[in-house]
């Protein structure tokens, strides 16, 4: 029900203290209030520092109407996770894929919305309308709710649930502190291999050393392509361009990072009260691993093996996050406040990978193996601006209004990443391939590839809201109207270039490791080089796009008690949702289209009611029944209802979108029963059921030289359903002394989902052959059962706490299979993490995070054979925090 707003909101943390105090003060009221009364002379109030701050986030749960799960910011330190999204897998029935993308219920990421402060934000991600979550750090976020119900002031766009990520809010009082921490990992304890960048690395921005040189960025720009080039203007265009990429061995850093925030409220007069809080952060690190990577199988009889695979894989992945966040606000009389919030976020991948293996021209039983380098750079940033309002009007019985406007940009600059591919010959049959001695580049059209990729995103939302609490005899209700309006922009450029090694009239000169010294400047001026241009523009159309989608709409929802034991909530949604997307041919700059298409297929239009309704059956004080449905809609993402085709920058898949591809209906169906005892002890059960038509799928047509084309094409039907169980415990209960220290909670999902596959459906809809194996299965990215589980400890002194954090979900297709071959499957993974901290005073902090302390690998497998596996080191992180 509607309340007067509150003053700017106080922590758990800060309850606590209050607590505390109150509790001092009882034994002087009992004193002044009877002569005869005994003093006290001492009270002490304990209580796990979790336990606090989780009765606040399961008061926050229990009173909502949908069905949600809330995860606080106390929380998510005692879990030890650095980013939204790490933090995020910890919650009933989520996954984490990537490190970035959270499957909800084992629905992929197009089935999930993200939003921050409940406002859309946009995404960097140059193929997808998803949000990289682990742009978030947590240092910067209060709680995370991930509502799993449909209601009808969320997005339509529901699949499996929302996430919204709600920052750190004004604090009631003073706070400053400093957080520095420390860290490596048992895979970074030797050489890894490096290469040389630019000097503003340690910032995460690139300083022009990968940028492509002016001369060729003016040809872009003008239109005038790098096609059929004189051999002396290659040349000279070549030598322009950073070739010192070659990898090399080196010491590994440590990460390291910190964390500073300041903020505080001040009263003027009686009615007026200011805040702020600034926090910024900054994080480097360094991740080495070792992979294996299998990319065409071929079958003989009962036997598979790998035509191409890499079997010698060395990456090192350094990551440079930074992030600044500031809140101003202003309270009046407690019924009107504004807040302002402005968040700059950055997210610097820099990535080089050293590949040895064979393909089916380059094989052992000729004692030559391929050896390939790869470097991957990006740069990832988000800004915004959001404001917002809250007012109360007692004298219009209690009318609220909330508005809210947001304005974000994000942008994606991958300013020069390059590959190059080498050739290595036993030549003295040791068995053994000296990458130095017995090396050359390759003879080929592609020995090189340099890429150029920008995106920029913008998104600007803003929302109202009307609610209107009326009382009726035993009824207790409010009503709440409200629009919520969003534009969203995007354009992507995308420039390639290779290297053809095949101008080279001797071919000896190739002979060497390293691709700056075979291609050095000395080499290209003396070479014979023939007719053959040696640089080769290998962007295609498609490249570069443009797209824009806005949605209005507008809801309506009710809120009924009645007599305390029944509540009803529900209402229904309206919205017009309007998106267009336009492919261009780079060369032209004219719309990419097939001669005979319509332009109509860029434009995708929709609008439609969706309704939703809850009912809360109160069977105790602290226990209740929830029954949710709600009718929601999954749309295809930007660039799936266009026939042109894209070079998927993250895959390098080509990738065809659909026009015609149908929008997924879902109908959703949940009961939960919750169950709130003393002491923040809770347990829940809750089913879930989703009925979908016309879910959207990727599928793949059988690889001619290459990877697969990957199109998107709607399955028949498919539906998902399951179980989940929550629970939190303190374990005094078995006995006194260290029992009352220690608690368990965790979750664990049980579930199962299958789609219908038509091979002549999809065959009709895109327009190519679909060699899809399975025609039923599992969806994409669905984990049968997922489990998480924590072991708690708290001092009686309060010094010490402790968690040990177990998480594992189970196998999941990733890669639909084709040609016979059955579903790729990425294998369980266990996680156990701990977690120590120590206060030694009232305002030091000091944790040891260890994480994967079982070491586990990372695997995907089709079949009992391997298809990529990535070893996982175990990481150390300690951490120092002083609150001033």
């Amino acid at each position: 029900m509607n309340k007067p707003a509150n003053r700017f909101s106080i922590k758990p943390t800060s309850l606590a203290v209050l607590a505390g105090l109150a509790m001092q003060a009882l034994p002087i009221m009992a004193q002044e209030q009877g002569d005869d009364a005994e003093a006290i002379e001492e009270v002490v109030a304990t209580g796990t520092r979790l336990k606090g701050t989780a009765t606040a986030v399961m008061e926050e749960r229990k009173n909502q109407a949908f069905v949600a799960d809330i995860m606080g910011a106390e929380q998510i330190s005692r879990t030890g996770d650095s980013d939204a999204a790490a933090a995020l897998r910890r919650v009933t029935g989520l996954t984490l894929v990537d490190g970035k993308f959270i499957y909800v219920r084992g629905l992929g990421e197009r089935y999930s919305s993200t939003q921050l402060n409940g406002a859309a934000v946009p995404s960097p991600d140059p193929t997808r309308n998803v949000i990289p979550l682990d742009l978030f750090p947590s240092a910067i976020i209060e709680s995370l709710s991930v509502q799993k119900a449909y209601s009808p002031s969320m997005p339509a766009s529901f699949g499996g649930g929302n996430v919204d990520i709600r920052l750190k809010t004004i604090p009631s009082d003073f706070i400053f502190s400093v957080t520095g921490n420390l860290g490596s990992s048992t895979d970074n304890f030797d050489d890894a291999y490096a290469y040389d960048g630019g000097g503003q690395d340690w910032r995460g921005e690139d300083d022009g050393t990968r940028a492509a040189p002016a001369a060729i960025t003016s040809r872009w720009e003008s239109k005038n392509f790098l096609d059929n080039l004189p051999q002396g203007e290659a040349v000279a265009l070549l030598k322009d361009m950073n070739r010192n990429y070659d990898p090399k061995l080196e010491s590994v850093d440590p990460d390291y990072g910190f964390n500073l925030s300041v903020g505080n409220s001040f009263d003027y007069d009686e009615d007026w009260r200011f805040g702020f809080l600034a926090s910024s952060g900054y994080t480097s690190e360094t991740d080495v691993t070792e992979e294996y990577i299998g990319e065409q199988p071929l079958r003989n009889g009962d036997t598979i093996r790998m035509v191409r695979y890499f079997d010698e894989v060395d990456t090192t992945e350094k990551s440079v996050k930074w992030s600044t966040m500031l809140n101003v606000g202003v309270d009046y009389n407690r019924q009107h406040r504004i807040d302002y919030s402005v968040i700059v976020l950055n997210d610097t991948r820099d990535q080089i990978q050293e590949k040895v293996g064979n393909t089916a021209n380059i094989t052992l039983n000729d004692n030559q193996r391929v050896r390939e380098y790869e470097i991957q750079y990006e740069e990832r940033s988000l800004y915004t601006n959001q404001i917002r309002g809250t007012h109360t009007f007692p004298e219009l019985g209690f009318l609220g209004f909330d508005w809210k406007y947001s304005l974000g940009r994000s942008a994606r600059q991958a300013p020069g990443n390059m590959e190059a591919r080498f050739l290595l010959d036993d030549e003295n049959l040791d068995g053994i391939y000296d990458k130095e001695t017995e090396s050359a580049l390759s003879n080929s059209t592609t020995a090189g590839r340099y890429t150029f990729q920008t995106l920029h995103d913008r998104v600007e939302n803003y929302m109202y809201n009307f609610n209107l609490p009326y009382t009726l005899d035993n009824w207790e209700m409010e009503f709440k109207v409200g629009g919520n309006f969003l534009t969203k922009t995007r354009t992507a450029e995308n420039r390639r270039l290779d290297i053809n090694t095949r101008a080279f009239a001797d071919t000896s000169l190739l002979s060497g490791y390293e691709f700056a010294d075979i291609l050095s400047d000395n080499v290209l001026d003396t070479a014979t080089l023939s007719n053959i241009p040696i640089l080769r523009d290998t962007t295609v159309a498609g490249d570069d796009y443009a797209a824009a989608q806005k949605i209005d709409a507008y809801y309506f929802e009710a809120d009924l008690f009645y007599n305390n034991t029944w509540r009803i909530s529900g209402g229904v949604r309206y919205e017009d949702f309007r998106q267009a997307v336009v492919p261009f041919d780079p060369r032209s700059n004219q719309f990419d289209l097939p001669a005979n298409a319509d332009r109509s297929q860029l434009a995708f239009v929709e609008d439609n009611f969706y309704p939703a309704i809850a009912l809360t059956y109160f069977m105790q004080e602290d226990m209740q029944l929830r029954f949710n449905y709600g009718e929601t809609v999954v749309r295809p993402d930007l660039r799936e209802v266009s026939s042109s085709t894209y070079i998927d920058p993250l895959t390098e898949f080509p990738i065809g979108g659909t026009p015609g591809i149908r929008t997924t209906a879902i109908k959703n169906y949940d009961i939960r029963w919750e169950w709130y005892r003393e002491a923040g002890n809770n347990v829940s059960v809750g089913l879930f059921y989703k009925d979908m038509a016309d879910p959207i799928e990727s599928v793949q047509s059988p690889a001619q030289d290459g990877p697969p084309l990957v199109r998107i094409a709607n399955a028949e039907s498919g539906e998902l359903y399951g179980m989940e169980v929550e629970f939190l415990q303190g374990l005094g209960f078995i006995d006194e002394g260290i029992w009352d220290n220690l608690f368990v909670s965790g979750n664990v999902t049980v579930s199962g989902s299958q789609i219908q596959l038509d091979r002549q459906h999809i065959v009709e809809q895109t327009g190519v052959s679909a060699s899809v194996t399975n025609l039923q299965r599992r969806l994409t990215g669905h984990s049968e059962y997922v489990v998480n589980l924590q072991l708690g400890y708290d001092s009686d002194n309060g010094e010490h706490s402790g968690s040990l954090v177990y998480n594992v979900f189970g196998d999941r297709i990733l890669i639909p299979g084709i040609d016979g071959f059955d579903d790729s499957y990425e294998q369980p993974f266990h996680s156990l993490d701990m977690v120590y901290k120590y206060y030694p005073d009232f305002n030091t902090t000091i944790t040891l995070r260890v994480q994967n302390i079982l070491g586990e690998d990372r695997e995907l497998e089709f079949e009992d054979t391997l298809l990529r596996s990535e070893t996982r080191g175990t990481d150390f992180r300690l951490s120092y925090q002083y609150d001033f």
